[in-house]
């Protein structure tokens, strides 16, 4: 998040502090068993998510009346009845056909807890000829965050997580180090001068003066760390990464900027991505780097990098005969096993003349280095005043060395500044907008942003504003073609649940619709992918091991009913419109229903019916179906379990629904159905 949106966001911290402890959705990242966390897609093909160990009462009894009322119609006891109830209703596999073997209850019941019956279809191998911009990317935002944007910690065990489950874009938001204490004659000279960098600042007022004071910070805390001692001198021509007197070095750290956030290192986070990066995922990983950090430490992170992702770093074109000026996107099976790094780019810098040798200090603070001043200045409303009360235009945001801007070779990012500016059309660029400014573009451009695209990356990210982690809707943004959906992996909501759905089962690449790829003639979202009328409906048997809701220890007290909510592309979305909700990630707008309460973990819902009738403007690839299993209280229903299918994915016939609970762990907890799909 920029410091413009993070100054907008600090008028009330106390109350983000309090919200953090009561709200549910936030917490730390799972550290055992994190594959078994959805999110990324990956809980999907664990053995829990797809079977059951054994039937409930309630289960099992409407299992026998299904059996019985299938085999009258079908005949189940014969090859030809079990192939022509498959192809009818269960739309299933052949091979899945065997497991009836005799066609007796027994077999059937079986097929039912095996795994077979699992209401997600399985997504099979992806086509990986593509050029990589033609797949959306399961991706993460503000990665290294482990609760809210502004007071919580930043940790590497964030990273471990996200990429467990199936994350394949993370983001890291580097900032300068702070040089070692050495001596106390060190601790006595950097006192001194911040008294003295204190008094010509507040005349100023910078950005990060009145964020510490907005957040209940001294600033003279702060500022005790900005004296620092003078660096080794060296070739005016190449960036000496700074040292201090003693063996130890400020190396750069990963926090979120101008807020409360903890910090942690930049060192650390590079070794936790190297050895997680490949666990569950042969596919390739981008690496956003958010960079803040001065020209010196620029050339740590380049060391680091280098040093730790030797092997997987694509740091030269994968075909050497092509220049790095001229590259062409590789296809996603010729990254396999590879780092990508997502930077701004630096073009190299004309020949000139030798200059004369300058000292250089150490990057003592946020504040003291030349790129987080940039920031700050660029970032308020207004330019200062010098002293003779001219204006003094913002400072220029900090510049990206051309050692680090040459890591960013397949994902170049640039500024936006519109779809028209020159460098749109560099095969490898990527703009990354906030979720807002991306929705004014669809607007004003929906034709240009398709067609962008469908060729070029692009990234959208959650506005400053969502203080608590909350997400945009990334459908609305997969719908415009928008290949990187960064979301904010440490809030469970209906973002995530979606991101769930988009790449469950896969790894974490997911290739476009056909009309969405760079070989299509399409020129508009609203004629690339057909749009169909849905007739769905979902009887409701039985439910079986309901997880609680958080703070909830009583199954007895437990009082299920289902929500099901239908994600579907509104008409303003395909003609350019303003978007209702303006992307939030709520619910499925005007298709909800819900079903009876009913009462412990082991519900009976005496096959309710929940009919969702002549559903206009259904994709089958960007639609979602969602349930929520909310337990009925009297002032708020809380989240008790979910899950969330892409309607392409959503199977017919008889069927177990496999839940996550609150927390987006995988249970044991199913819900027993059977689901009519017709899409015409």
């Amino acid at each position: 998040m920029s410091a413009a949106a993070a100054a907008a966001a600090t008028p009330s911290i106390e109350p983000a502090k309090a919200a953090a402890t009561r709200d549910h959705k936030l917490g730390a990242p799972k550290l055992d068993q994190p594959q078994l966390q959805a999110g990324g897609g990956t809980p999907s093909g664990t053995k829990a998510a797809n079977s059951v160990d054994y039937l409930s009462d309630n289960i099992a009894k409407y299992a026998k009346t299904l059996y019985e009322e299938t085999a009258k119609k079908y005949g189940l006891g014969t090859k030809e009845g079990q192939t022509k109830w498959f192809a009818d209703e269960q739309g299933g596999l052949h091979a899945d056909m065997e497991l009836l073997r005799d066609g007796s209850f027994s077999h059937f019941a079986h097929y039912l807890a095996c795994g077979a019956a699992n209401v997600m279809k399985p997504f099979g191998l992806v086509d990986s000829s593509f050029p990589i911009s033609n797949y959306f990317v399961s991706s993460s935002h503000n990665t290294y965050l482990v609760g809210n944007q502004l007071t919580s910690e930043s940790s590497v065990d964030a990273y471990k997580n996200v990429l467990l489950r199936g994350c394949r874009c993370v983001e890291i938001d580097v900032w300068d180090g702070e040089p070692p204490s050495s001596s106390s004659d060190e601790e006595e000279a950097a006192k001194a001068g911040a008294k003295k960098v204190k008094k010509e600042k507040s005349e100023k007022g910078g950005i990060r003066e009145r964020l510490a004071l907005r957040f209940g910070k001294k600033a003279s805390e702060e500022k005790n760390k900005e004296q620092s001692p003078p660096a080794a001198e060296g070739p005016p021509e190449k960036i000496q990464p700074w040292r201090s007197n003693s063996s130890y070095r400020a190396e750069p750290r990963v926090l979120h900027g101008y807020t409360l956030t903890k910090d942690t290192p930049f060192r650390a986070v590079c070794a936790t991505i190297r050895d997680y990066a490949f666990v569950t995922s042969d596919h390739p990983l981008i690496v956003s780097l958010e960079v803040h950090t001065s020209a010196e430490q620029q050339e740590i992170m380049v060391e680091i990098m280098t040093e730790y992702w030797k092997g997987m770093l694509v740091d030269l074109p994968l075909d050497p005969a092509q220049n790095s000026d001229n590259l062409t996107l590789p296809s996603l099976k010729d990254l396999n096993n590879k780092i990508l790094v997502k930077v701004k780019y630096t073009p190299p810098k004309p020949a000139e003349a030798p200059a004369q040798p300058s000292t250089l200090q150490a990057p003592a603070t946020l504040t003291k280095s030349k790129s987080a001043e940039s920031m700050a200045s660029s970032s308020t409303s207004s330019a200062e005043e010098l002293p003779d009360g001219q204006k003094k235009p913002p400072a220029p945001k900090a510049k990206i060395t051309e050692a680090l801007g040459r890591l960013g070779l397949y994902t170049r990012s640039y500024h936006f500044k519109s779809l028209d500016q020159p460098e749109a059309k560099i095969p490898t660029h990527v703009f990354s907008l906030s979720e807002k400014s991306l929705l004014e573009v669809h607007e004003t451009q929906p034709s240009a942003l398709f067609k962008h695209n469908k060729h070029f990356f692009m990234r959208a990210y959650p506005k400053g504003l969502r203080l608590n982690s909350s997400n945009l809707d990334p459908s609305i943004f997969w719908r415009t073609g928008v290949q990187i959906v960064a979301l904010n992996w440490q809030r469970w909501d209906a973002g995530m649940m979606l991101n769930e759905a988009m790449f469950a089962g896969t790894n974490g690449w997911v290739l476009k619709p056909a009309g969405y790829r760079s070989s299509s003639t399409e020129t508009s979202q609203k004629s690339a992918i057909p749009h169909h009328n849905l007739d769905l409906s979902i009887e409701f048997l039985a439910g079986q091991d309901i997880p609680l809701p958080p703070e909830e220890d009583d199954p007895k007290d437990l009082k299920p009913y289902v929500k099901v909510e239908l994600h579907v592309e509104k008409h303003e979305e395909r003609d350019g419109q303003p978007v209702p909700g303006g992307g939030r990630s709520k619910g499925g707008g005007e298709y909800k229903k819900k079903t009876k309460s009913q009462r412990t973990t082991n519900p009976d819902f005496g096959r309710e019916v929940v009919r969702f009738e002549n559903v206009p403007g259904v994709t089958e690839e960007l639609t979602f179906v969602r349930f929520k299993v909310m337990d009925d209280e009297r002032l708020h229903d809380d989240l008790a379990a979910w899950a969330c299918f892409r309607l392409d994915r959503l199977q017919p016939g008889i069927r177990m629904i496999h839940l996550y609970d609150a927390n987006g762990v995988v249970t044991k907890g199913v819900l027993f159905v059977r689901i009519r799909k017709v899409v015409r």
